[in-house]
Order: structure tokens, then sequence, then C-alpha cells
């Protein structure tokens, strides 16, 4: 029996699918947000934090 099969038979295993979806694109949309809202100071300082001894 193919895995898909498996998913058939489980009611309402399609809203898994559109949750995951939707927790990963509101983090993605939070992450760029951040991101293009930060301070460049803090920016630069976090670029450098592998390199400090």
């Amino acid at each position: 029996m193919k895995f898909i099969n498996y998913l058939e038979t489980i009611s309402g295993v399609d809203i898994y699918g559109i949750t995951s979806f939707l927790i990963f694109f509101i983090f993605f949309l939070a992450v760029s947000t951040w991101a293009l809202k930060a301070d460049k100071n803090m920016i630069s300082e976090i670029e450098q934090l592998p390199l400090k001894p």
C-alpha cells in the first residue's frame, strides 16, 4: 500500500498541509519584516559575531 493511501484514510488530513503552510508563511513574513526594519548597526554587529574571538 502506498503512503498516499494511508493519508487518504485520515479524516481532515488536508488541514495539516494548510496549517503548516500558514505557519511557515507567517514566520517568513515576520522574519522578513524584522530584517527590513532592523537597525543597520545591529545587523553589522550580528554579522561580525562569528568572527569575533
